[in-house]
Formats: C-alpha cells, sequence, structure tokens
C-alpha cells in the first residue's frame, strides 16, 4: 500500500439502528454479530453476512465451527 494511497474508511452507521449505552462494568451480547472464528495465526474474525443466513446454515456454520475452534 503506497502512501498515496486513501486509507479505507468504515462503513457509515445504519440511522435505522437504535444506539446502546454500555456502563463501566456492564455487559451486553453481542449474538447478532455472529459467532467469532479463530484463525490458524490466533486472530479473531467474525462471518460478515451471518445475518443473511437461514436458521439452518447457521447452525451447520456452528457445528463446524464448534470443532474446528477447539
Amino acid at each position: 500500500m503506497s502512501s498515496s494511497s486513501t486509507p479505507l474508511a468504515l462503513p457509515a452507521p445504519d440511522p435505522s439502528d437504535s444506539t446502546k449505552t454500555l456502563m463501566v462494568d456492564q455487559t451486553i451480547r453481542l449474538d447478532e454479530l455472529g459467532p467469532m472464528i479463530v484463525n490458524s495465526d490466533g486472530t479473531l474474525s467474525r462471518i460478515a453476512n451471518w445475518k443473511n443466513l437461514t436458521s439452518h446454515e447457521q447452525e451447520r456454520t456452528m457445528r463446524v465451527l464448534g470443532a474446528r475452534n477447539k
């Protein structure tokens, strides 16, 4: 990547999403983001289209990732 190229930006937030305020020592669940994937180099990622998968596809993905993440 050359220094003259424009850096990539994050997408704008969806205005229809409600904002969540997190207080100190408060926990929230991020289940809607889908499962965490442990990559072979130890980094973590998520499935970008998790919301678009059918429940059958999500279940199958969870089985595969559960075995792979061990």
